[in-house]
């Protein structure tokens, strides 16, 4: 099939995948997922492979940045403990558990080892879709976990891989180092990857070439990782913490507003096609089996489908008793109830990243001989992400429900807090910024004026008084300004229409309208 085909099959797919999903208010992986099922039984687009160097090196490290510029890293810092218990530890219980299941069922141990290393770890993807409606603590250490605990999985994978094809050694200092050289060259390499990041972004005042930068990096990072046999996955998610950190006060306004209007558009379009994807691999592997071998996978979809509950479920209530021996104040108020604890083990989905493992198996060993048991492991990978997507992802709203986690307002706490304070620290400091300019004293007291009726409406939402006069100032004045920009906008394009104006000039006066016209609605925003 034509690249151009393919494309336009995907966008379709995308398009009506979301729309459906909005229709029934279902989560939109799940759909997407079908919608790539029904789309892999054209043969045209079944036979479309996707290599997984593609998944591994061109979407993850977008997927992968984007994510780690979007977590909050104080809620990573204060659950540091429980995030690297759960993206190291946890997976290698996990993969355990995966390979003595798979080993059971008639795959020899480095296969299935392969399948655990390749199903162990959860999809950052996934839970960001799929888990929003979680209190932000929860959302924040399910993402963090999910950014990390790719790197483990992937060495457990290398070495399960080339141990099989004879070209690794299992010892306890090998693997050790393979950790290691892992986690520790990983978190190197995002650090200088960031560093040259900081350096270029403060150099540059073009928009274009300062977003062209954060484009690079996380490819800079993760190929860079590579070549030293490091974590890529990891240096992805250093950098892009450390960026999210310093960008505030680095990045200038238009460098930012461009990277908003590109990042969001370009994530959703790449989680979209992911999700198709597996519904796509899910029909070519199914056949590449024979009936025999389809009866046994499928069993095998559901027998590793639950293990992968049993211990995600039986780690975080045990690793609760481990916590409870800490009695530090601080560690006391971050303890979580087993109602919050259930919720969490059902939002342990799996994503394309498991695909991507599984289908990086390699064809052959190195007698030549074929890799044991290769399409039986890309098969149940597909079928057990279906699995979490569709089962847990349906269920995971009743369990919300069931569990009456109370609801999260410290975000808009901190958002009244935050806009208070920086509106009374500008109306104390505009005296003296006006001296220091030399401002008219009729233009202080317009700002004074304006910044004042600001403040009264921060302070009346956070009363919650819908009938305060601040605020129904505040929506004639806002429906009043909108309506104007409405009007001019209609303006200048009539000017176009009448030939009075180039549409050059109406392109230019548009943004300018735009840009006033979102800013006055409040459509901005960024998790």
């Amino acid at each position: 099939m034509l690249g151009l085909e393919l494309v336009v099959l995907l966008g379709v797919a995308l398009l009506l995948g979301q729309g459906i999903a909005q229709r029934f208010r279902v989560a939109p992986p799940v759909v997407l997922l079908i919608v790539g099922a029904l789309l892999g039984l054209v043969p045209a687009a079944r036979q479309t492979q996707l290599p997984p160097e593609v998944v591994l090196l061109l979407f993850l490290p977008v997927l992968l940045y984007w994510e780690s510029l979007t977590t909050s890293i104080r809620e990573i810092r204060s659950n540091l403990r429980g995030i690297v218990l759960l993206s190291t530890v946890l997976v290698i219980f996990t993969a355990g558990a995966v390979a003595v299941a798979g080993h059971a069922l008639g795959l020899p141990w480095g296969p299935a080892w392969a399948l655990g290393a390749a199903v162990a770890p959860t999809d950052a993807t996934a839970v960001g879709v799929l888990a929003r409606s979680l209190p932000r603590r929860q959302v924040t250490v399910l993402r963090a976990e999910s950014l990390v605990n790719d790197g483990t999985a992937l060495v457990i994978f290398g070495l399960a891989v080339g141990i099989t094809v004879g070209e690794e050694h299992l010892t306890v200092p090998h693997v050790g180092a393979l950790f290691l050289l892992a986690y520790g060259g990983g978190a190197a390499v995002g650090v200088l990857v960031a560093w040259i990041n900081m350096n270029l972004r403060r150099r540059l005042d073009d928009p274009l070439l300062g977003n062209l930068v954060m484009i690079l990096a996380p490819f800079t990072a993760f190929l860079l990782a590579e070549l030293i046999h490091a974590s890529g996955v990891l240096a992805v998610v250093v950098s892009g913490l450390i960026m999210a950190q310093v960008a505030p006060s680095l990045i200038r306004a238009e460098h930012r507003r461009q990277a908003l209007a590109f990042w969001p558009l370009l994530t959703f379009i790449i989680n979209g096609a992911l999700f198709v994807l597996v519904g796509v691999e899910l029909q070519y592997a199914l056949r590449h089996l024979d009936r025999s071998d389809l009866q046994d996978a499928l069993i095998a979809i559901g027998v590793v489908s639950v293990v992968l509950v049993m211990v995600r479920f039986a780690f975080l209530f045990s690793s609760a008793y481990l916590v409870v021996l800490d009695r530090r104040p601080e560690q006391r108020l971050r303890r979580i109830s087993h109602r919050a604890r259930t919720v969490s083990g059902f939002a342990g989905f799996r994503g394309a990243v498991s695909l991507a493992v599984a289908l990086s198996v390699p064809e052959t060993l190195d007698s030549g001989e074929p890799f044991p048991d290769r399409a039986f492991i890309v098969f149940v990978t597909s079928g057990v992400i279906v699995v979490t997507l569709v089962v847990q992802g349906l269920l995971l709203p009743g369990v919300v429900r069931w569990a009456r986690l109370p609801r999260d307002t410290s975000v808009d706490e901190e958002h009244v807090l935050a806009e208070t304070k920086a509106t009374e620290e500008a109306i104390t400091a505009l005296p003296q910024l006006a001296a220091e300019l030399g401002t008219t004293p009729k233009v202080m007291e317009w700002l004074s004026q304006e910044y004042e009726a600001h403040l009264a409406t921060v302070r009346a939402k956070d009363a919650g008084t819908d009938d305060d006069p601040a605020l129904l100032h505040n929506r004639h004045y806002t429906d009043l300004r909108l309506a104007l920009i409405a009007h001019r906008r209609a303006t200048v394009v009539r000017l176009r229409d009448e030939g009075q104006i180039d549409d050059t000039v109406l392109r230019r006066l548009q943004a300018a309208l735009d840009n006033e016209e979102v800013r006055l609605a409040g459509r901005e925003q960024v998790e």
